[in-house]
């Protein structure tokens, strides 16, 4: 499928990868450590001149949220490099049960794996809200890495920062009980996703209980059920699809370690 057809599919509006790489170029993409690390987006670890020219090779389509990006299994046949909007990865067994394995914003790149490999997308990436991405045919994608030796490290480091970075977390995690699991995963949100409020740190990534259940793997009673305890102790406050942390350090003492950010 070319980026033109995943225009059409997409049933929104699509732009030039120029005023995109123009977009992704003026924000701030880097995050708030001064390191590379898996928080740090694909886009922002390229010079101005590459993100440019890699930007310019695609195609900018429009997701409405809870919109499919990629579905898991298909096959490959483009790369999307997401200059607006956030989404979830997930990943479906044969039984049905779906783990959230990330959440990809501004500046990060999808589907990049499957287009190297030529195998099948292992991963389903969904819109959360309404999402701007630029598709890049596989083929041009290779070619440029090719041609781009400073792109090629920058794709390897952000491969080698995410790959540490889930390693570290089955460590912690296979450590944890259900419930310091859950506390921890709520701190990583408000940390990563959070925005303060007069009221407390309001997670601005709409996820639901299924969803947060399968990042810690738990059922989805489980997780009705902390939520409740949480909830009692006024730890949490929670709507539809929305998440207002209120004690954080209710949830440091339940996760039994420190995130001085959140």
């Amino acid at each position: 499928m070319t980026a033109a057809n995943l225009s059409d599919g997409a049933g929104a509006g699509a732009g030039t990868g120029a005023r995109a790489a123009r977009a992704a170029g003026g924000g701030d993409l880097r995050g708030g450590g001064g390191g590379l690390d898996d928080r740090v987006p694909f886009l922002a670890r390229l010079e101005t001149a590459d993100r440019q020219a890699l930007l310019a090779l695609g195609r900018e389509l429009a997701f409405a949220p809870r919109m499919v990006l990629l579905h898991q299994h298909e096959p490959s046949s483009h790369v999307l490099f997401l200059v607006r909007g956030w989404t979830k990865v997930t990943a479906s067994a044969a039984n049905g049960y779906e783990a959230l394995l990330a959440l990809r914003g501004p500046g990060d790149v999808v589907g990049e794996s499957a287009a190297l490999t030529g195998r099948p997308r292992s991963a389903t990436v969904t819109a959360l809200e309404p999402v701007r991405a630029v598709a890049v045919e596989h083929e041009r994608f290779t070619d440029f890495l090719g041609r781009s030796p400073a792109v090629s490290f920058a794709l390897l480091g952000l491969t080698s920062d995410r790959t540490r970075a889930a390693d570290r977390r089955r460590l912690q995690f296979a450590s944890m009980s259900v419930r310091e699991r859950f506390a921890a995963l709520l701190l990583e949100l408000a940390r990563m996703h959070g925005r303060r409020t007069d009221d407390g740190i309001e997670v601005a990534v709409p996820l639901s209980k299924q969803e947060l259940a399968g990042s810690v793997g738990a059922s989805r009673e489980m997780v009705q059920r902390l939520l409740k305890e949480l909830r009692t102790r006024e730890a949490v406050s929670t709507g539809r699809r929305t998440l207002l942390i209120t004690r954080p350090d209710v949830l440091r003492r339940i996760a039994r370690a420190e995130h001085p950010d959140a």
